[in-house]
């Protein structure tokens, strides 16, 4: 009985029910593509964070007493206190080695430019390949980590001859893209060809960047590192992160392995630390937190105008029935008439809302699928994959709107007395 009414409504009045579909399919289709940036955005943005710099920063065990003097300190430490070129692909050897996204080592001195005067300079990586488990074609460097570096001209190749000069030393010294630079220091006099110009806002700019090989040669510091910067996706931290960086051994076995088990840069820290010798990993708090806020902000926003959506349908859906009771007031007093009861009328029009709820969420999901596919390249200039389990979750929200929306009005059914309705007067 109740699928022969259900088909009567639908077919006499047709009108209203695409119009409530519609409702709901418009509110499904961007609650399921909020959803999905939703998922997604904390990778996403993780990602697009990282043009800032890296947010994890290695240093031997040494320098951890001199934060800030340590630029000058490090031409005075042994050679052998500072970290191994060879310990390099450990960073990769870890249990979240892949949300590693790169990392560039650096050695710092000075040397003589063209035997006039001494210039400032940086060895590192700038797209270097490096061999490390199950990635034989893995590559590394600035050009990875450092996409901030604004570079005039060309990358050096890292098994070239060539240099990067930084924008402030460049233009004291009136040097070009093209030209050769002779270096002499400790080592064998090594000649570079500049092939651009970094500004980077950074101390970068005053300095010669070169390949890391060259740079230790001059330095005499083959095979060593003296800091590491390493870019890791991360989550934003909470509080169980938070009380891990305060006390590590304060985390009961439980909690040590939630955290472990979890991309927060403290628990990632933590494991580079291990898979390194003689090596200080502190995280750089001010990238960490940064990309927490920015992220916990944008997921605020999208969760206001999911559930802005979700009120708008539920209103929609509310004057639609609220129309369709009054409307069908004498069919619903001849229904009580013959003994049908108000929970019996009720299941009716639920019923009708149900099936418009999981037409239109279906429906939505679809167009969720699409709208979160042009919202991903627009915002982050690729696609955002659509985890599944956003389908019966966007099912279950519309449902929910319609019932919610259905609900008061139906409370009028109950109001509704057969012999005043029959009659007109009502």
């Amino acid at each position: 009985m109740l699928w022969t009414m259900l088909r009567q409504s639908w077919r006499h009045d047709s009108g209203r029910k695409v119009l409530a579909t519609t409702t709901i399919f418009l509110a499904a289709g961007l609650i399921s593509a909020l959803l999905a940036i939703s998922i997604t955005i904390g990778d996403k943005m993780s990602v697009e964070m990282k043009s800032y710099g890296a947010n994890i920063e290695i240093t031997p065990e040494g320098q951890v007493q001199l934060p800030y003097a340590l630029k000058n300190a490090l031409s005075t430490m042994d050679k052998d206190d500072l970290l191994l070129e060879s310990e390099l692909p450990n960073i990769k050897n870890i249990f979240w080695r892949n949300n590693i996204i790169g990392f560039a080592p650096f050695v710092r001195g000075k040397a003589i430019a063209n035997g006039q005067q001494k210039v400032a300079i940086v060895g590192t990586f700038f797209d270097q390949h490096l061999a490390v488990p199950d990635e034989p074609d893995y590559h590394t460097g600035n050009k990875i980590i450092s996409r901030y570096w604004k570079v005039t001209g060309q990358w050096p190749n890292d098994d070239q001859k060539q240099a990067l000069a930084g924008q402030s030393l460049a233009k004291s010294q009136g040097w070009q893209v093209g030209d050769t630079v002779t270096l002499t220091n400790q080592g064998q006099p090594q000649t570079v060809t500049i092939t651009g110009i970094l500004s980077d806002g950074s101390a970068e700019e005053e300095a010669l960047v070169l390949p890391l090989h060259i740079s230790q040669q001059l330095l005499g510091l083959q095979g060593r590192v003296e800091s590491i910067k390493v870019s890791a996706l991360t989550v934003p931290e909470n509080a169980l992160s938070k009380k891990a960086r305060d006390n590590l051994e304060s985390l009961d076995s439980d909690e040590y392995d939630l955290w472990f088990c979890t991309a927060f840069v403290s628990s990632i820290s933590f494991q580079l630390e291990k898979a390194l010798n003689n090596a200080s990993v502190r995280p750089v708090w001010q990238v960490a937190a940064s990309e927490g806020i920015v992220i916990h902000k944008i997921q605020s926003l999208l969760f206001m105008v999911t559930l802005a959506a979700f009120i708008a349908a539920s209103m929609g859906i509310a004057s639609l029935m609220t129309n369709a009771i009054l409307q069908r007031s004498k069919e619903i007093g001849l229904m009580k008439s013959l003994g049908a009861h108000n929970w019996q009328v009720y299941l009716l029009f639920y019923a009708e809302s149900i099936i418009c709820g999981l037409l239109g969420g279906s429906l939505g999901c679809i167009a969720g699928w699409g709208l979160s596919k042009v919202m991903g390249y627009a915002l982050f200039g690729s696609t955002v994959s659509f985890n599944w389990i956003i389908v019966p979750l966007v099912l279950v929200i519309s449902v929910v709107m319609t019932v919610f929306g259905t609900y008061f009005p139906s409370r009028r059914i109950a109001a509704l007395y057969p012999i005043e309705v029959l009659y007109g007067r009502k």
